[in-house]
């Protein structure tokens, strides 16, 4: 009877825990994490920003893309045969 009423006064005191830690700690928490990230996505989204435009100053340089060269397109596929005569 006594290890029944220890355990329901645990899963009490845990549960009670839980919801105290759920109502204040973990907002708090979850704040300090969602800044972390935006400031992250903020940084990444300043450097690529800064790749694209260049530096203050700075000249750049841009080069046409290099066109793939293509081959004529009326060639197939090469096909060794033999004749064989048909001597009927």
């Amino acid at each position: 009877m006594v290890g029944l009423l220890k355990t329901i006064a645990i899963f009490i005191i845990i549960y009670y825990a839980f919801k105290f830690f759920s109502r204040y700690i973990a907002p708090i928490f979850l704040k300090k994490v969602i800044d972390n990230v935006e400031k992250k996505y903020k940084e990444q989204q300043q450097n690529k920003y800064e790749e694209e435009t260049g530096k203050v100053g700075e000249t750049v340089i841009a080069k046409k893309p290099v066109e793939p060269k293509e081959g004529s397109k009326d060639v197939g596929d090469y096909v060794d045969y033999e004749e064989v005569k048909d001597d009927k």
